[in-house]
């Protein structure tokens, strides 16, 4: 293990399984305390993972940990967020938007309302949280916010076309991964100067995270998976990246390669074995 965040408060939302998780583990493991954010405390009733699982790896890997349960898409509860996690940890070093609504559904027809929510989720809540945490940092001179998107928020070239089925159902969740990319551009822009770096970073391939594998895990051949490792190492290499290194629209495997990084097991204990790819 290394002491890189001793001594930083790190707040990770969507951590009750999956990339969010696995992040405010690393990031415990290599010493910050953390807040783990999500909506429900306990099991959900069809995936694994909860809040309360996570607290207790971090606890074992001897961090101090928070658990705030709310729910994003309400500004009443992304308030108390920012005041339950400094309260208890003190002020937030590093800010991890990873939680997401994937409403997938036609264009032609999805309802308004599930719009709205994707919205709100995606891009609203990141924004309204680094608005909140953003002032303490410039105060101390520093801070990272890394947001995570993805690959759905590029555009393709016009027709014709060559995407999945699935794909065409992605276009109100890729919109907002879209627009949060740009959120990231405008933030880093404003606080360039501040020593408050402002990333996103999406994964190449597929991170079989639980919600994942329940989607389309069983549809992936192993070249289109990334290991779950490898997507960390991007995402905590931007939890310390230096003042210049910021706006940036990061690819996990593309960072990893460009500062020769080494895909390191979630509990820092050593090096992944399998790389950037999982573990068979």
């Amino acid at each position: 293990m290394t002491g890189r965040f001793s001594g930083r408060t790190a707040l990770v939302t969507g951590a009750s399984r999956g990339i969010g998780a696995a992040a405010a583990g690393r990031l415990a493991a290599e010493g910050a305390n953390v807040a783990i954010v999500a909506r429900t405390r306990d099991r959900h009733p069809t995936l694994d993972g909860s809040l309360e699982e996570t607290a207790d790896r971090i606890r074992v890997l001897g961090a101090d940990v928070v658990v705030v349960v709310a729910d994003l898409s309400d500004p009443d509860d992304r308030a108390r967020i920012v005041d339950e996690a400094t309260g208890a940890l003190g002020p937030i070093g590093v800010l991890v938007n990873n939680a997401a609504a994937m409403i997938d559904g036609s264009m032609l027809d999805m309802p308004l309302k599930r719009v709205r929510l994707s919205m709100e989720v995606n891009v609203v809540a990141p924004l309204d949280l680094a608005q909140r945490i953003a002032p303490s940092m410039v105060d101390r001179g520093e801070g990272w916010i890394v947001n995570v998107s993805s690959a759905t928020a590029r555009l393709l070239d016009g027709a014709p076309y060559e995407v999945s089925e699935t794909s065409r159902l992605h276009g109100v969740y890729g919109a907002s991964k879209a627009a949060l990319n740009r959120v990231t551009d405008a933030l880093a822009i404003q606080l360039e100067g501040t020593g408050v770096r402002v990333n996103s970073v999406q994964p190449r391939a597929a991170v079989l995270s639980e919600g994942a594998i329940a989607m389309a895990g069983s549809y992936l051949r192993l070249d289109q998976i990334e290991s779950m490792e490898a997507m960390v190492e991007a995402l905590v290499a931007l939890c310390i990246c230096g003042p210049d290194h910021t706006g940036h629209i990061e690819e996990s495997l593309e960072l990893i390669e460009r500062l020769g990084l080494e895909v390191q097991q979630l509990d820092a204990s050593g090096p992944y074995p399998g790389g950037i790819r999982p573990v068979q």
